[in-house]
This record gives structure tokens, sequence and C-alpha cells, in this order.
């Protein structure tokens, strides 16, 4: 049996990645700093193993006997994309890795030039490529599981708003998570996903709007569709992850997001559009569910499992 090591396990993507790969008839080790964690109730049927990404000699060590690598970019560690990108590579080179799959969580331009974290993934991709592990990325661009954290829930269910900081016209292709683990799974073992980078996204190009329209029919009453500022977004996004209070660090944070978003919006490259059919050629033994779909099996109650901030 094939051992498939996840690095962020203990994280929204990470998990989803864990249980896709138990699925699959995968063993699991799960990477995290805090070994403690019971990866949501997961921890019976995985190794948990300890990491640490600032120190290579921890990666190659936790990292022995796998097959393959799942890495997930750690948010609070977003500032080191390239760094890190380039030490896990060498990392798994080291440890004779038969293929990495690094899932950016954002989306891969096709051209050097773009600001914020979209540059960072070329730089980091290419950083990869040097290493000589055999890898393969995928730019995951928007995930429907935020809808389910700290800056999103509360107020859908408690004010009855759709709050966002995306243009009315912008469209994205929403992504579940669950989907974004079912593509790098079966991007497994396949000689033509070795050396390539793809965008991966949902079956639908969404607005504001119609994001709005699907969530009133799923939850029986109407939402109001109220997109916020770019700036009171970052706001929204530093209270609900807890970000530090220090007043230049938090001023920075919140320029990042504040001009990130404002990019988003206006950027002619369009980072949320994503050519699915292509996608799908790649893999059509996967089936890509809608917002519709995805929101219909969530529990959206205060009752349900612990609640995600972010990450």
């Amino acid at each position: 049996m094939s051992i498939v090591s996840v690095i962020g396990a203990s994280g929204r993507q990470g998990l989803a990645q864990v249980k896709q790969l138990l699925k699959s008839g995968y063993k699991v080790r799960c990477m995290s700093r805090d070994i403690n964690s019971n990866m949501a109730g997961l921890a019976s049927n995985v190794d948990v193993c300890f990491m640490d990404l600032d120190d290579e000699i921890s990666i190659v060590k936790a990292l022995e006997g796998s097959d393959f690598v799942f890495y997930n970019q750690p948010l609070q560690m977003n500032h080191q994309r390239v760094d890190l990108a380039e030490r896990v590579g060498l990392a798994c080179k080291k440890a004779n890795i038969r293929q990495l799959v690094w899932n950016t969580s954002s989306w891969i331009p096709e051209r050097p030039g773009d600001p914020f974290t979209y540059a960072n993934n070329t730089r980091a991709i290419n950083k990869l490529w040097a290493t000589g592990t055999p890898t393969t990325v995928f730019g995951s661009v928007l995930f429907m599981d935020n809808l389910l954290t700290d800056w999103a829930r509360p107020t859908l269910i408690n004010e009855h708003k759709y709050i966002y900081p995306h243009a009315p016209h912008i469209e994205a292709n929403w992504i579940s998570l669950d989907d974004v683990a079912k593509v790098m799974v079966a991007s497994l073992e396949r000689a033509d996903m070795i050396g390539s980078w793809m965008n991966i996204g949902g079956p639908e190009k969404l607005t504001g709007p119609m994001v709005t329209k699907i969530l009133s029919e799923v939850f029986g009453f109407k939402l109001e569709y109220a997109p916020c500022s770019t700036e009171e977004f970052a706001e929204i996004l530093a209270e609900a992850v807890g970000y530090t209070k220090e007043p230049q660090a938090r001023k920075l944070f919140l320029n990042y997001f504040s001009e990130f978003y404002n990019y988003n919006n206006t950027a002619p490259t369009k980072p949320f559009y994503v050519n699915t059919n292509y996608m799908l050629e790649r893999f059509p033994e996967i089936k890509l569910e809608t917002m519709r779909e995805w929101a219909t099996r969530q529990d959206w109650t205060d009752n349900g499992s612990d609640r995600p901030s972010g990450g």
C-alpha cells in the first residue's frame, strides 16, 4: 500500500485531502506542528508525525518511507512561499519521493508579471522544477468552504447577508475542498502529470448575485446581496483569524489583503476564472459538485463540528 504524507494535514484543505486519500485506499501520514491534533477524528486511521517547515532536516526525517507527498502552503507563512516550496522540494528529493503534489490555494498565472501571491506561485514552481523532484502543481482558485468560516458564515446565517469583496460582475469558479482533494488524488501515479501545473475550479462561473440566489434557495430564506469594500473585508478577515493587534503588523496585513482583492476585481487575467473543460478532459472520472450541491450537504448551524476561523 502506497504511503502519502500530507503536509498541513490539520488545516481545512489538508483534512479534505486525508479523507479522499483514505477513501482511495492509500495509507496516510499527517504532517503537522501540532502532533496532538486529532485530525478531526481520523487519528485511528492515520499516522501523525511532527514536522517543522522551518527545518529541512525535520522535513526529510518526517517524509522518509513515503511514496508521495501532498503539500499545502500554511497561510501564516505566506510570505515564505517561494523559499518553503523549494525547501519542501529539496527534502522530497532527499527522501526519494516519487511525486510531490503542491496545492497553491490560489491561481497560477500563465506568464510572469502578476503581483501578490500569484507572482510567487510562478517563482515557487520554477524553484520546485529546479530541485529535480517529480512534481505536479494545482492552482485552486476559490473555495466554497470559505463560506463556512468565521468571516462569512455568521453574516450569512445570523444577518441574512452575503458579504464578499468581489465586484458584482466578477465570475468565479468556486470549487469545494473535497473536489480539490479528488483532483490531487487522481493525479497520483500518472506520468503525464509529472512536471505539469493546472488551475482548477468548480463547474460554474458564478457572480455574487448568483451565489446569493443559490444560498437563499438552499437556506430557505432571502439573503441580501451586500458586497463590501476590499478595505472592509480585510478588517473582517483580520478579526476572524485573530490577527495580531500590533499596529504596524496589522496595518501591513490590512493593506496587503485590500490591495490583493482590488487587483482581483480589476485584473484582465481574471484570477478566479478557470477553463474547467480542459481540466475535465485530463480528469474525466471526476464529477465536480455545484455550489447548490455543496451548500445543501453542509451543516450551517452552530451545533456541528468546530467552526473554522479561516485557514
